[in-house]
């Protein structure tokens, strides 16, 4: 289907690993077609009316990666092609394909990343984007899944690679939008097809000084102090970079226990605020988020939204109520 597109597409790709890495299978299936790639602004998980405006002069938008709210994509449905490669927990969105394993009931274990979907939907073999994708999304927790722990430490072996080489390369492809830098992350799709070999993306001399500045700034982060509710682990961090979702999974991880992190200092008029759970399934709360006009979303064990900052304790509150439950 993706083959029979024709005239001047748009590739809209989250900004993190498994969205750049999504990006580079989708291009190089597309190789000689018209069309561009690009990511919405970062740390926004919707489409500003100026994107808006701007994509729907596209013939076809292919979105991997993104959990957009319905709306926006309905909207760019009216004048363009839509295809989305997704992995998200929300609801099937009609008139457009939708291609979400995991919203159609399918087990996440089995579908761990964007980049493994659209991989999979191409019938593609095992390659380093489909599993940089995993272990972006998944870091080490992804050795709990044997299949795809498995399938990672055979690839390594035939490649001459480690587990800690593949984290390491997911760090510096996220070090790009972790300091802000939207333009390197709409090219880093494109740079990634033109590799000769996967070392290269670890000797990436750019991707490496992000890498250093990130890791000061997140330990200093992670060393302010953490408030305790009822084993619920609360952090506010002040910072321009978007290092929420690396904190939140160091802190949740480290300790074992279901984290809470906002950050104040990313956006001017709202909070960016990030839970990530050890057993708790946080889809009630995504949609409890929703309902309250947020705009949010996540996984079983994430959540990810952006809150009015005159609304973020409220929030936090039916956070932490709902967490505390048996």
């Amino acid at each position: 289907m993706l083959k029979d597109l024709t005239g001047r597409g748009l590739l809209i790709h989250h900004w993190d690993a498994d969205g750049i890495c999504s990006a580079s299978l989708i291009l190089e299936h597309l190789k000689g077609k018209d069309i561009v790639n690009g990511a919405p602004v970062l740390g926004n998980y919707f489409l500003t009316e100026e994107e808006l405006v701007s994509f729907s002069k596209f013939d076809f938008i292919i979105i991997v990666d993104m959990n957009f709210p319905e709306d926006n994509i309905i909207r760019l449905s009216k004048k363009s092609k839509v295809m989305i490669f997704d992995h998200h927990l929300g609801k099937v969105i009609e008139n457009v394909f939708h291609h979400n394993p995991v919203i159609k009931g399918e087990n996440p274990d089995d579908y761990p990343s964007a980049s493994w979907i659209v991989n999979d939907y191409l019938g593609n073999d095992v390659n380093l984007f489909a599993l940089l994708g995993i272990v972006g999304d998944h870091e080490e927790k992804i050795k709990d899944n044997v299949r795809f722990y498995r399938l990672i430490n055979d690839f390594c072996k035939v490649k001459n690679l480690t587990f800690d080489d593949l984290h390491r390369m997911v760090y510096l492809l996220d070090s790009n939008y972790k300091i802000g830098d939207k333009s390197s992350v709409e090219k880093a799709p494109n740079l990634l097809l033109k590799i000769e070999k996967p070392r290269d993306i670890l000797d990436n001399i750019e991707w490496n000084k992000n890498y250093e500045l990130l890791e000061q700034e997140i330990n200093k982060q992670i060393n302010t102090p953490i408030e305790i509710f009822d084993e619920i682990l609360i952090k506010r961090i002040d910072t321009s970079f978007n290092i929420i979702s690396t904190v939140t999974r160091r802190i949740a991880w480290e300790k074992q226990k279901n984290t809470i992190v906002v950050n104040t200092g990313f956006f001017k008029d709202l909070d960016q605020l990030y839970v990530r759970t050890i057993n708790k399934n946080m889809e009630p709360m995504i949609k409890r988020g929703k309902d309250f006009g947020f705009k949010c979303g996540g996984k079983k064990e994430v959540l990810g939204a952006l809150v009015p900052k005159n609304q973020t304790d409220d929030f936090i509150r039916e956070v932490k109520n709902f967490l505390k439950e048996d």
